[in-house]
């Protein structure tokens, strides 16, 4: 007789495993806010793009007028960088992200995710710190900089889920894993909220030191209260253990040999899920990158009311996120849907309500309150995919889920180089036809993703994925 997920109550929210999630909620937050920085401060950057200047002069003002004024907001070098070259720098750090996102999804479960995530955690932190440097040393440089950047949060973002397969009991899964990644929505809108005042009030440098400072320091957390099993956690309670044990006994944890390559190919459940990663990822890097500069092209406002405009849809995302977690669980725990039908829910209504907003933007660019809206909306409803097909892999294969979250997000983050670049490209031609063209597109690829997923979507294990076996007699 096929098993159900235990239903017995462990530890509420005063619990060890609540607390992991409380520390990647974090950690998310200054991944992102490190990946973000760019997007806020490069208005202040290339202030005067339109200037005939070369690739990477700088135009500061003196140091010595600087002082002699030092309530004057401090003005920092600028580069006549094209739209074209802002596309590259924003996408280079994904071509980083996806060349780890595999083989760290592989390691982390060799090796740990503990120290995967944190390793990649630091290393992220400390080229943000280097990142005004690089930036005064050229755009090759920064572009260097920026993609060893994205290897190093590849590495990050992979390892959670290698985490979430031990601690997370399955009735938890969409809460534990919406609080942990919430926190990327609440750093998108820390980062653009003070980054324009930190900006304007210390240098554009400033935030890179800032934010890659608090990496630092969040490291020091990580690696203090974080370890990969419940079962060797020192701190943790009998109760909170047996829970987490008895929910998870069974899933196959079993260590694995080899990965079963040809029939994950062949997998079109996995497909679903992948093609949803794709659609999901071209419009949120649009979002994520494009967001300060559409909102000062496109409203005419300051650096710092771009920054504060831009940071709002991002509260809408975290509250998305987290609510849409405590929703899907509940409609899972009270037997009101099927596991499937909860998965294809979030996800339907995180790619369909999106599209339609980002269809309707570039037709009430004319009134900044209904735009400001859209925007808002945008990362709000797109982020209830949390729930849906992001966490998909630990139902239909949980034992290779850090090595398939390797794999989604490294066709999450194809679909954002490649909007990354052909956005720049769309508004260096003419900006407003620019943006719409980008809109549109945006919609019919999300549209895309969404049909096939709810055709070939699936929440069983699938069988290649499950646990092989022996019986002696």
């Amino acid at each position: 007789m096929e098993e159900k997920p235990s239903t017995r109550k462990g530890p509420g929210f005063c619990s060890l495993r609540y607390g992991l999630a409380v520390i990647m909620h974090f950690s998310n937050f200054t991944l992102v806010t490190q990946r973000v920085s760019l997007s806020i401060a490069v208005i202040a950057m290339v202030n005067g793009t339109g200037q005939t200047a070369l690739s990477n002069v700088s135009a500061a003002e003196p140091a010595a007028d600087a002082l002699e004024d030092p309530g004057r907001p401090i003005q920092t070098s600028v580069y006549a960088w094209s739209p074209e070259t802002q596309g590259v720098i924003f996408s280079s750090i994904s071509y980083g992200i996806i060349l780890t996102l595999i083989p760290s999804g592989y390691l982390a479960d060799i090796l740990g995710a503990k120290q995967m995530l944190g390793a990649g955690l630091l290393t992220s932190s400390l080229l943000t710190l280097f990142t005004p440097l690089a930036a005064d040393l050229g755009v090759t440089l920064l572009i260097a900089i920026r993609t060893l950047q994205g290897v190093a949060q590849g590495m990050a973002w992979t390892g959670q889920f290698t985490i979430w397969a031990k601690w997370a009991p399955p009735l938890e899964r969409s809460k534990l894993t919406s609080i942990a990644g919430s926190g990327a929505a609440f750093g998108s809108f820390i980062i653009l909220c003070v980054g324009g005042l930190i900006s304007q009030a210390l240098g554009w440098p400033f935030i890179f030191y800032i934010f890659g400072g608090i990496g630092c320091v969040c490291c020091l957390l990580w690696f203090t209260v974080i370890y990969d099993d419940p079962r060797h956690h020192p701190c943790i309670s009998a109760r909170e253990k047996d829970y987490i044990v008895s929910s998870l006994a069974q899933q196959p944890t079993s260590p694995r040999r080899s990965v079963p390559i040809k029939a994950m190919v062949r997998c079109l459940p996995l497909w679903a899920i992948f093609t949803g990663f794709f659609s999901h990822f071209w419009l949120c890097t649009i979002i994520i990158t494009y967001l300060p500069t559409y909102i000062s092209s496109v409203l005419r406002v300051s650096i710092r009311d771009s920054g504060l405009l831009s940071s709002l849809p991002f509260v809408a995302a975290a509250s998305c996120t987290i609510l849409g977690g405590q929703l899907a669980d509940f409609l899972l725990s009270r037997n009101l849907l099927r596991l499937i039908t909860v998965r294809k829910l979030f996800s339907s209504l995180g790619l369909l309500l999106p599209s339609l907003c980002a269809v309707a933007l570039p037709f009430v660019a004319s009134s900044h309150v209904t735009t400001v809206i859209l925007l808002i909306l945008i990362p709000g409803t797109s982020n209830l995919c949390d729930s849906g097909f992001i966490i998909n892999t630990l139902d239909v294969a949980p034992r290779y889920a850090s090595f398939l979250m390797g794999m989604s997000r490294g066709f999450g983050l194809m679909a954002g180089i490649i909007s990354s670049t052909a956005t720049g490209f769309l508004i260096s031609q003419d900006s407003m036809s620019g943006w719409r063209h980008v809109f549109f597109l945006s919609a019919a690829v999300n549209m895309f993703g969404l049909v096939f997923y709810l055709t070939f979507g699936q929440a069983e294990i699938q069988d290649w994925a499950k646990e092989r076996t022996l019986t002696r007699l």
